[in-house]
């Protein structure tokens, strides 16, 4: 289904194939694409390749709050982390993920936590902290860029411990303790890389 053949999945119970959820409200989840991945430029070419995701995003109505290469189990990966609209009610779902691509398919790895009843006090505290001027700012990694959730400082880690319980926070978290546990199948780590 996957190539990820092992990861740390404490505290998540199996709700599906390639689904699992927590009592803290996180969806994580592993996916296989056998399609040449949509990401908007290589690996190589982080400038052009985050400014395409953030597009990519805000046309979706969402927004892009960051996004990192890195490795996963020693393949390079990019992580991203977004925000979009809550279907069907308030407030905002968080998704953090891994896409390790290759030249004609794609693996990901995915945790989800949506906010609940109360939602915007991270964001109040933080602009009442930093004030209305400083904490709607351009997006970095495309200035220009219309559209989609607005970009701004509350959703910063630099905030993260002050929020614990955030799903952006749970989210991150969640991300940073199960990526290094992650093993891919030795198959998939020899296929070509992606070329963009």
């Amino acid at each position: 289904m996957t190539p990820i053949t092992a990861l740390d999945l404490t505290g998540f119970t199996a709700r599906e194939p390639g689904v699992w959820t927590d009592q803290q409200g996180l969806v994580l989840s592993v996916h296989f694409f056998p399609l040449v991945p949509d990401l908007p430029a290589r690996l190589d070419g982080p400038e052009r390749l985050r400014a395409g995701l953030a597009r990519g995003v805000a046309r979706a109505d969402g927004g892009l709050i960051e996004a990192e290469l890195g490795r996963v189990d020693g393949v390079p990966a990019v992580r991203q982390l977004v925000k979009v609209p809550r279907p069907g009610g308030h407030g905002q779902v968080f998704l953090g993920s891994w896409t390790v691509p290759k030249a004609g398919c794609s693996t990901v790895l995915k945790v989800q936590a949506a906010e609940g009843a109360t939602t915007g006090m991270r964001e109040a505290m933080v602009m009442a902290r930093v004030g209305p001027a400083d904490y709607f700012r351009p997006h970095p990694y495309d200035p220009g860029a219309g559209g989609g959730l607005p970009y701004h400082v509350g959703d910063h880690e630099e905030w993260d411990a002050q929020f614990p319980d955030h799903p952006l926070t749970l989210v991150r978290t969640a991300l940073r303790r199960i990526t290094p546990t992650v093993t891919l199948d030795e198959r998939f780590k020899a296929l070509p890389p992606f070329g963009g």
